[in-house]
């Protein structure tokens, strides 16, 4: 009955089966994502409403980490406690995680099963995903001239000097300009997300984010071993990424290709096939993990450095999330958040022309596939997923 019914499931389970669609589905990086869980949340299933999803991810956007894997977390926490983020993280990290360590493992790979004409149908259906979003949160969360201007503003300066940082700083800054820009009426409805996480809790998840932080290096040097060593560095390097999961990369590869763990062309190997997979970049941590050189490899470690590199994530989200409830409630911060939304689209407008357009639109036909996917999610309603497979399909068939 669970099976046919998610209704009668538990909220868990179905949390799970909710993000798990979409972690088979959700091609095209994490603003793609945000695109997917808009669409899954906000408008079919009515979860929170639009202003609060842009909250959440401008909360997001400012913590370390995968921000639509720490979105993804945060509804699932907000919908059924802690089962809840471990379901949502499990359903949308399991299916790209499973088919690296696969191709780790030599068995298969799904990056070269994939004809590139599928691959090309897929990148441009990430067009559509994101142009959807942009549109539908800027008609409503920039619906006068002031933030418009916000939005544009954003969207410029995240073009002219690409840097995570700058992202967190624009938004930093348009969270300013709110406060002296706008004055919400007292009594204006705040949209509050179900917390089941205590400010208490929230102090101990936090505190054990920074106790792992700083207390595993040292650990990792009074009690050597491959098994800590590997959870330290991918633990590190989830703890300190802004950005999003391209921004790993770098940290990765520091700590994996010049102790020997993996040679560079595996590294470089492994970093294509994640691309030919749904889901969050990050899960390019279990394929790394089951590469390894030494004692520990295979399935074991490809689990062991997931599990490492999103830890962060979820004690990040289970720490943040009873502040940043509390926080929204007021008024003043009501205003910086209105200057804080528009920035979040500007954002999300921005990475829309780079890097979603300049790799997903490279001819008319391209425009033309990504145009037809556009009005299907936007007009026909349709759902992401079926417009993924059709646009794959499509690319398929234009490719020969």
């Amino acid at each position: 009955m669970c099976a046919n019914r998610l209704a009668d499931c538990p909220r868990w389970w179905s949390v799970f089966v909710i993000f798990l669609r979409l972690g088979l589905t959700s091609f095209g990086g994490p603003v793609a994502h945000l695109g997917y869980f808009r669409a899954e949340f906000v408008e079919r299933r009515g979860w929170l409403s639009e202003r609060a999803y842009a909250d959440l991810v401008a909360l997001c956007q400012f913590l370390p980490g995968p921000a639509s894997s720490q979105v993804g977390m945060a509804l699932g926490l907000s919908r059924a406690g802690y089962a809840g983020a471990l379901a949502a993280w499990a359903g949308f990290t399991l299916p790209s995680a499973v088919a690296l360590i696969v191709f780790a493992q030599g068995v298969s790979g799904l990056g070269d099963a994939l004809a590139p004409g599928v691959l090309r149908g897929l990148k441009v259906v990430a067009v559509a995903v994101v142009a959807q979003a942009v549109w539908g949160m800027a008609r409503n969360l920039c619906p006068d001239r002031p933030r418009i201007v916000l939005m544009t503003v954003a969207a410029c300066v995240v073009l002219l000097v690409p840097s995570p940082w700058t992202q967190v700083g624009v938004i930093a800054g348009a969270g300013i300009a709110g406060l002296a820009m706008f004055r919400p009426a007292v009594g204006d409805a705040h949209e509050p997300l179900p917390m089941t996480v205590g400010r208490r809790a929230g102090v101990l998840w936090l505190t054990l984010f920074f106790i792992l932080l700083v207390g595993l290096p040292l650990l990792a040097q009074l009690v050597p071993g491959p098994a800590l060593a590997m959870v330290d560095a991918f633990y590190r390097a989830g703890s300190l990424v802004f950005g999003g999961g391209h921004v790993v990369l770098p940290l990765l590869q520091a700590e994996v290709v010049p102790t020997g763990w993996v040679s560079n062309d595996t590294f470089l190997a492994g970093y294509g096939a994640a691309q030919a997979v749904p889901g969050p970049l990050f899960t390019f941590a279990a394929f790394l993990g089951a590469s390894m050189n030494g004692g520990l490899s295979g399935w074991s470690a490809g689990i062991l450095c997931l599990l490492s590199v999103f830890l962060p994530s979820f004690l990040m989200i289970a720490g943040a999330m009873p502040f940043w409830e509390g926080l929204r409630r007021h008024t003043r911060m009501q205003a910086a958040l209105s200057g804080i939304n528009a920035a979040v689209v500007g954002v999300l407008l921005a990475a829309l022309y780079q890097p979603v357009w300049t790799k997903g639109i490279l001819g008319a036909r391209d425009f033309g596939l990504a145009l037809v996917a556009f009005v299907c999610l936007a007009v026909g309603k349709a759902p992401p997923w079926l417009v993924v497979a059709g646009s794959g399909a499509v690319g398929w068939v234009l490719a020969y």
